[in-house]
């Protein structure tokens, strides 16, 4: 999914619309999303009606997204503005702008796009920083277990823990289909959790803080799983599917 309703978001209790769904339903999506995007349209639409926006994106290949806003608005964040604040059980605390991601070492990524309600985008290309990188250069403390993400919407939030953010391809991303992220696609900087459905992949990251347990973001406060694995499973462990990368 290019994110499925939600994506971006600050901390707090999520005051936008709510929309409740159980495992049950979560299982009935991954099972549409097995089925490819045309299953998974009907339910897709409905969602879209009930919590946000749906635009085009403009990037080759983009028009294959389905893209969703919690606020029914996108932040527009100038790169030379950008920070991303990482913060918490950390050594150091960071401050890092656009060019200080771009100085770190880079990965690139080429990997399916898939949402849980059923449509995917196969063959994305993604470039970033992966997050266990950053996640070194800021130290993280004795007893931290997980990570909660914050977006410039100001209402979207995220979680992972500690292992499943160490994944070799979750990244902080701030290039996709060959060109710097869109704002719509929640740029210049989102987060990208390739084994996870794309409402993980945080868009408009604003901020990493290092806690001890994991918050279930926006999406599970409103009955998503906290732990979205591609192939339908929630327990917070790593499949072994996914350990390898």
């Amino acid at each position: 999914m290019t994110d499925l309703p939600g994506s971006g978001g600050a901390s707090g209790k999520a005051d936008g619309p709510g929309i409740a769904v159980g495992r049950r339903v979560f299982l009935g999506m991954v099972g549409l999303g097995a089925a490819g995007v045309v299953l998974g349209a009907p339910v897709q639409e409905a969602v879209v009606r009930a919590v946000g926006s749906r635009l085009a994106a403009d990037l080759p290949g983009g028009d294959q997204f389905v893209i969703y806003s919690v606020t029914g608005e996108f932040p527009r964040i100038e790169p030379e503005s950008y920070k991303l604040d990482v913060s918490g059980m950390v050594e150091r605390p960071l401050r890092l702008s656009l060019a200080d991601l771009l100085a770190m070492p880079s990965v690139q990524l080429v990997e399916e796009f898939q949402c849980v309600t059923g449509w995917r985008v196969p063959g994305v290309r993604w470039e970033g920083v992966r997050l266990a990188t950053i996640l070194d250069a800021a130290g993280v403390r004795s007893g931290a277990g997980a990570l909660s993400f914050g977006s410039y919407d100001g209402l979207d939030t995220e979680s992972l823990t500690l292992e499943q953010a160490r994944l070799p391809d979750v990244i902080v991303a701030y290039r996709m289909l060959g060109a710097p992220i869109t704002t719509e696609h929640g740029g210049p900087v989102r987060l990208y959790v390739a084994p996870m459905f794309g409402y993980k992949s945080l868009k408009w990251l604003s901020s990493i803080e290092v806690v001890r347990v994991a918050r279930p973001g926006y999406w599970e406060q409103n009955g998503y799983p906290v732990n979205a694995w591609r192939d339908g499973s929630t327990s917070a462990a790593v499949p072994p599917a996914y350990r390898s990368g």
